[in-house]
């Protein structure tokens, strides 16, 4: 019967939504995670196992809950955790049996951040405001990038630009897929595709048992879940509750998305695939916003639609890692950042408008947007974090002594 249902609620839009999210996703960070691999000696089988892992664990986290809740779901890899643990592997010389040990302890600390609710609960103390500043600082960096683009590609963005205005006149929900056609099209009779590193075949999962070491808990246990819940979960929570879906502003006035079970959830998958390859899985946030923002579909209960396509895709990329890594891969790399910017803009001027809307977190949410988008890392936490931080020390010395403090009436 649900099943049923996603077919009559799914639209055109919904599914490039979908498409467009694997496609910035994936093709944004996959050259880091095979670093992080390659920094604890995997073969290249290990690594096609990694990509086994983590596509099935973003894809069935992404479209069971989505499929069961009716709500955009959206689960990741932690980017910057892949970032840290190749670093950390390079100079600490860890096996990947260690690293495996350390991808189980972090996912047992995610579960318990999830279990517990605290993590949802520190989150609820944000204002709105302040959660709104903290996504337009994220995605602003793309959109930044889908314009740097054109430096190096100005006739194909250029073009992309063009068909995306004259989508939004004409067919404004179908503003982004038409781009993205018209882009295929462009780079295509341009030559602009490489198709040399696909090779096809079904990927094989590579079981690593794992060992337990204090130096690698301290390496990279500790500094992956860090980053995983201050550069990762943080954002990803405050896109949902931009986008409406938060357990206190949910659409339609019903149930929101249930975001300590879903931290759960991704703990508990990290812990299954771990010895596999999945390090970490966590709440997206950009991809998260292509798929929850207006342009997916007017009606907000039938933008599920879009996270249950992007999490079975992740799925397909799962099964044939090797393959779609070098299909996904072959796409210009300013066709993907121009894509994933005009595909932001929607979410990027809603978040705005929201994190400047009131007066007394004006301020606040303006500090909190510029130290997000500045990118800076202090302690190896990411910008996300030290943006919120920053934020909330504003309110602190602005509003202190005041009833309102830390609480939003948005």
């Amino acid at each position: 019967m649900a099943r049923m249902q996603f077919f009559k609620d799914l639209s055109l839009s919904a599914f490039t939504a979908g498409f467009v999210a694997v496609l910035v996703g994936f093709t944004s960070s996959v050259a880091i995670v095979f670093q992080a691999a390659q920094a604890f000696h995997a073969t290249p089988e290990m690594i096609a196992s990694w990509m086994w892992a983590l596509g099935l664990g973003m894809g069935l986290c992404t479209l069971v809950p989505s499929l069961w809740l009716r709500k955009p779901v959206m689960v990741a890899w932690s980017t910057p955790g892949a970032a840290v643990l190749a670093s950390a592997g390079a100079l600490g010389g860890f096996s990947m049996s260690e690293a495996v040990g350390a991808f189980i302890v972090c996912a047992v600390l995610i579960t318990l951040a999830g279990w517990t609710g605290w993590f949802e609960r520190v989150m609820n103390r944000i204002p709105l405001a302040l959660a709104s500043a903290l996504l337009a600082g994220v995605l602003t960096r793309f959109g930044l990038s889908g314009f740097a683009a054109a430096q190096t590609a100005l006739p194909l963005v250029l073009t992309m630009l063009l068909a995306y205005l004259v989508g939004r006149r004409w067919l404004p929900r179908y503003a982004v897929p038409l781009t993205l056609l018209v882009a295929i099209v462009f780079v295509a009779l341009n030559a602009g595709f490489s198709g040399s590193g696909i090779v096809f075949g079904l990927a094989k999962p590579v079981f690593v048992s794992p060992h337990f070491t204090l130096a690698a808990l301290v390496s990279l246990a500790l500094p992956l879940f860090i980053v995983t819940m201050a550069s990762q979960n943080l954002p990803g929570v405050a896109a949902i509750q931009s986008a409406g879906y938060g357990d206190r502003r949910a659409q339609g006035g019903d149930a929101g998305i249930p975001v300590s079970k879903v931290i759960t959830l991704t703990g508990l998958a990290t812990a299954v695939l771990a010895p596999f390859g999945g390090y970490a899985l966590n709440l997206s946030a950009i991809t998260a916003s292509i798929c929850m923002g207006p342009d997916v579909h007017a009606n907000p209960a039938r933008r599920y639609t879009a996270a249950v396509s992007c999490g079975a895709l992740y799925v397909v990329i799962g099964l044939f890692g090797a393959a779609i890594t070098g299909v996904l891969t072959a796409f210009p790399k300013e066709l993907v950042a121009a894509i994933a910017g005009l595909a932001l803009l929607g979410t990027i001027g809603g978040a705005l408008t929201a994190a400047l809307q009131h007066e007394p977190h004006r301020e606040a949410a303006l500090i909190t947007f510029l130290v997000t988008l500045s990118g800076v890392v202090v302690a190896g936490v990411g910008s996300a974090f030290w943006g919120v931080v920053a934020g909330a020390l504003a309110l602190l010395v602005q509003h202190v002594g005041r009833r309102t403090l830390l609480r939003s009436s948005d």
